[in-house]
């Protein structure tokens, strides 16, 4: 069951707005999934990190359009889940 719960959450994304996120709002980002729903993704976080998720929002990425040199191509597209933690939990990734 426990490997059901690494599959939908990927990795958590570390960028300066979503360390401001964790910094003031108690406020996690993680790419997901996209075929995960806000309450799979809640049970998965609850299990992985042992932690009281009060509220999950859902962002569909769109995929970018980029350049290599004269060779257009796209960014996959994926799923972003901000989980933000009950009163007095934390989630350390050391």
């Amino acid at each position: 069951m426990m490997n059901h719960y690494r599959n939908i959450i990927i990795a958590p994304i570390v960028t300066e707005k979503s360390t401001n996120l964790k910094d003031q709002e108690n406020s996690y980002t993680f790419k997901v999934s996209t075929k995960a729903n806000k309450i799979e993704i809640k049970q998965a976080i609850e299990k992985i990190f042992n932690v009281k998720v009060s509220e999950v929002n859902t962002i569909n990425v769109k995929p970018k359009n980029k350049r290599y040199g004269r060779t257009p191509y796209k960014t996959s597209k994926y799923k972003k889940a901000i989980v933000k933690l009950a009163e007095g939990n934390e989630i350390n990734f050391d």
